[in-house]
């Protein structure tokens, strides 16, 4: 046989950001496929939310209320945990902003978010991975096509994006010896809340969807998808790389 199936039962898939969007997207997904869920939000009523939508599913899911910016809190909490098999290192955000207008204050909390509480979750986890050897690990960084091209007024949303990859291809390179992979997943506009709120800009929307190619933003089940693909063996080939996922946006 040579179709392998995405079969995660036996697996702990840590989510961060897992209240919203892609990260509660990814949770469900992930869930489907078998995984037990480490959801982790700093909002108890998102998560209380996604245990009721997992456990409709007969899924499992461990919650964990917690700021990822807060390193002391996230690592007491990571510390609890034994297990961690898939990390979807997701929790993140965009301020649009001219460049010239770009305040320091929104500089600051995109890089301490996107980048740097994106470091210090994977860095808690490949610890835990290590101390598990047999078990290996995918690690799934969620970039944006952003992290491969440029767009005016998202100059520090680039700026960490990239960083993510860079940051993505060295942990693979790096940790491949110890069988624990390391990918992005670099997303188009997808329809979520925060894209909804931008997409409420006409101009912004038909700018938007016009270098779509395929003329249409992704679904959270497009990247969800990708993301338990990424995360089960039928992966194993893969690290240190990126599955752009944009309609062909990057391709122009």
């Amino acid at each position: 046989m040579y179709l392998q199936k995405i079969n995660l039962k036996n697996k702990y898939a840590l989510v961060t950001g897992a209240g919203k969007g892609l990260g509660r997207a990814c949770s469900i997904a992930l869930a489907e496929a078998g995984a037990t869920i480490i959801a982790l939000s700093r909002t108890q009523s998102d998560l209380d939310k996604l245990e009721k939508e997992i456990k409709k599913l007969k899924g499992k899911v461990i919650k964990v209320n917690c700021d990822v910016m807060n390193y002391k809190e996230l690592k007491e909490n990571l510390d609890k945990i034994k297990i961690i098999d898939v990390l979807v290192n997701n929790a993140g955000t965009n301020i649009p902003e001219p460049f010239e207008k770009i305040k320091q204050e929104s500089m600051h909390y995109l890089v301490d978010l996107n980048l740097k509480a994106a470091f210090n979750v994977a860095q808690l986890v490949v610890k835990k991975m290590l101390k598990n050897k047999k078990r290996g690990g995918s690690i799934i960084n969620m970039s944006s096509q952003l992290g491969h091209v440029g767009m005016a007024g998202r100059n520090i949303y680039n700026m960490t994006k990239f960083g993510i990859e860079g940051l993505t291809k060295g942990m693979g390179v790096e940790l491949a010896k110890n069988n624990i992979r390391v990918n992005t997943v670099a997303p188009t506009f997808v329809e979520t809340p925060m894209v909804k709120r931008f997409f409420k800009n006409k101009a912004f929307k038909k700018l938007a969807l016009g270098n779509i190619p395929i003329g249409r933003a992704a679904t959270e089940s497009d990247i969800a998808t990708s993301v338990c693909f990424l995360a089960s063996s039928a992966s194993s080939m893969i690290t240190g790389t990126s599955i752009i996922i944009d309609g062909g946006w990057t391709a122009q």
